[in-house]
């Protein structure tokens, strides 16, 4: 159990590293301001990485390299969060995800070496395929000198899960690592999958990797927290998906249970934001007030629990995926992605503005609001946004999915769009896991293959604009 003075703590650490992306107000188009933006990468003359005049990179633990423990570093590269180390401002801890899928075991962490995994004690792993081989899913760690720019120690620290893609950062210090799946016991793996589980980022080993079976079971991308109620926000990667809130039990201790729902938008005609069908336009900047549906049956042996949410007035996202908590003062909201929402099935930046009753009976005199923040009108502005992040001058840094070149991109308040990164590598992989270093001055972003993370440091002071 986590105690209320490190949560309270620990949400003060989340407030600073994940600081203000303050766009209360209506979007407008990407003319709409005279204010210019960057625009131009520098060439990368080694080929891995286009970035700004005057920015640098540093690429580490890449696929396959022998971590501190003996493990292999997996593939994949995904979802991540930079977590500070007490008491030591020189260090950070990462913890990133590895979207490995049951079948792909030269990718995990025992690729060089099957007999490693022996090494792994029951309770430490949590499924296995119908050869008795543990799944190579799950998560390392690594412990990061922001003073040298040293990747100092990196360990194993999720495993026997599958295709973990993205979560997201606690208030108390831990990741909530997703995966993004639907897979059932007896196709090819002895347990279901597509869960939540924790992974504290004072941990130095692997964990044991317990689900959080009441966060539901369907395919799981983000994850986003209000440091004031303790509420968890959840993305599903769907294209019929849903949008999911977690009222725990007992904040701070998502083991304990608690209540699962959808969200729905009080006009009961819109059950549908992806932009798609005709005559269902929901126009950028406006607000809609939402309800929240409650969920049976959370651990859905069907795979249907999306579908059922629906059924009872659940209203539908196009591929939601990453998420993040935009602290606004003594507020805050939250930032989702979806990745093929729109007329041009580019992308849509959605923001939700809790009630300030939120998770009580008082919401429904004032509810929460939902507001479509930015979509994009075709692949050359925002192609597929992907993992999102709040950055430290104010505005959303997004990774992107796409399906020409891959780019880390700015989305200021007013609605424009500037590159921040380019992936210059041939393979053209898509970028995921950007998080910014506790004091604010390095971006981290892995591209998943060649599987890399990468630090970013520049005068970001220049994007503020």
């Amino acid at each position: 159990m986590i105690h209320r003075r490190h949560f309270l703590r620990s949400a003060t650490a989340l407030a600073v590293a994940m600081p203000a992306f303050s766009a209360l107000g209506a979007c407008t188009s990407m003319s709409a301001t005279d204010t210019p933006v960057p625009t131009d990468l520098v060439p990368d003359p080694d080929g891995w990485l286009d970035l700004p005049e005057g920015f640098s990179y540093q690429r580490f633990s890449l696929t396959g390299e022998t971590m501190n423990d003996g493990f292999a570093v997996p593939a994949d590269h995904d979802g991540m969060a930079a977590f500070a180390v007490e008491g030591d401002p020189d260090r950070c801890v990462l913890v990133r995800n590895h979207e490995v899928n049951a079948e792909d075991h030269e990718q995990g962490p025992f690729a060089a070496d099957p007999a490693l995994a022996s090494r792994i004690e029951a309770g430490q792993f949590y499924d296995m395929d119908d050869a008795g081989r543990l799944l190579g899913g799950g998560t390392t760690s690594l412990l990061y000198n922001l003073r040298t720019g040293e990747l100092e120690r990196s360990w194993l620290s999720l495993a026997g899960t599958e295709r973990n893609c993205s979560g997201g950062p606690t208030p108390w210090g831990s990741w909530l690592s997703c995966e993004e799946s639907r897979r059932s016991a007896g196709d090819g793996t002895a347990r279901d999958h597509g869960y939540v589980f924790e992974v504290p980022s004072s941990a130095r080993g692997p964990v044991p990797a317990r689900p959080l079976t009441a966060l539901g079971r369907f395919n799981h991308e983000a994850i986003a927290i209000d440091p004031s109620t303790g509420i968890v926000y959840q993305t599903e990667d769907d294209a019929a998906g849903l949008f999911y809130r977690f009222l725990p039990n007992q904040p701070g201790d998502l083991a304990q249970g608690g209540r699962l729902q959808a969200l729905a938008l009080v006009d009961r005609e819109i059950t549908d934001t992806r932009n798609w069908a005709a005559g269902q336009q929901i126009a950028q900047g406006e607000a809609l007030a939402v309800r929240w549906i409650d969920l049976e049956d959370v651990t859905a042996p069907n795979g249907d629990l999306a579908e059922r949410g629906h059924a009872k007035g659940a209203a539908l996202f196009a591929r939601g995926e990453g998420m993040a908590w935009a602290q606004e003062g003594g507020s805050g909201a939250i930032c989702f992605a979806c990745t093929s929402g729109g007329p041009a099935e580019c992308g849509q930046i959605w923001r939700y503005v809790p009630s300030p009753y939120e998770g009580t009976a008082g919401e429904a005199s004032a509810p929460g609001q939902l507001v479509l923040q930015f979509e994009s009108p075709n692949q050359s502005t925002l192609d597929m946004c992907d993992n999102i992040v709040a950055a430290p001058w104010g505005h959303l840094v997004i990774c992107e999915d796409g399906r020409d070149d891959q780019y880390v991109r700015g989305l200021t308040p007013d609605g424009r769009i500037y590159p921040i990164a380019r992936n210059a590598h041939p393979e053209n992989s898509e970028f995921a896991g950007a998080c910014f270093s506790p004091d604010g001055t390095v971006l981290f972003v892995n591209v998943q293959d060649p599987g890399a993370t990468y630090a970013i440091r520049g005068p970001w002071e220049r994007l503020a604009v």
